[in-house]
């Protein structure tokens, strides 16, 4: 089959829908919803954000130099829509979508308690484009839920059930394909993690199984 050309266009998909938290007061906490968010460097830390000027939280973030990006989940898909669409002049969102604002560690603007990863973030650069001005931000500190880590250590965001964007629609995350390095792992490095994974699964199971019995 032949390759049909279409128009240069923003097809790289799927992409992390996250819902982006603002403001350093009360009165003017808001939140957005964005897809064009993404990492940019390792050392030190860095992302942006990608938004419209007509946005309600443009100016917040350029005048305050802070936001926070939280994580969405399955059970977030609603208001990670809803702040996708609707404007924070006309409606406080936290309120509205009952969700929790918390106080950040290092910046201002507030995270939201439901996600289960919250990316504080300080600008230090605004680079103008076209239709969005790209914010690009130092990770200042990672907030996560330790009701997803294990009992290992590892941090379980597959437990969160995260959500991604593509082409308009919402989606859940499929099984695990394999990690990083899989291509090249040595069958006994493979066999080992595979032992170590059913292992992990057994207990999580033997848990949950306990916790089911004493509800009943």
């Amino acid at each position: 089959m032949s390759k049909i050309q279409w128009k240069p266009g923003t097809m790289i998909y799927p992409l992390p829908a996250v819902m982006v938290s603002c403001g350093i007061e009360p009165s003017s906490y808001n939140i957005l919803t964005v897809a064009w968010t993404g990492t940019v460097c390792t050392a030190p830390p860095m992302t942006y954000i990608s938004i419209r000027k007509e946005r309600h939280s443009y100016n917040i973030i350029r005048e305050t130099g802070e936001f926070v990006i939280n994580l969405t989940t399955e059970k977030l898909a609603f208001a990670t829509d809803f702040c996708g669409v609707r404007s924070g002049r006309d409606i406080e969102k936290f309120t509205h979508l009952g969700l929790t604002p918390q106080p950040a560690s290092v910046v201002k603007a507030p995270l939201i308690k439901e996600s289960p990863v919250n990316i504080e973030c300080r600008v230090t650069q605004i680079i103008e484009l076209g239709s969005h001005d790209m914010f690009l931000a130092e990770v200042m500190a990672v907030n996560v839920d330790e009701k997803y880590i294990d009992e290992s250590g590892k941090f379980r965001l597959d437990a969160a059930k995260p959500i991604c964007y593509s082409h308009g629609s919402y989606y859940g995350l499929a099984k695990e394909l394999g990690t990083f390095g899989y291509s090249v792992m040595k069958p006994k490095t493979k066999r080992k993690r595979e032992e170590t994974a059913k292992k992990e699964n057994k207990s999580s199971m033997n848990k949950k199984n306990s916790k089911d019995k004493k509800r009943k």
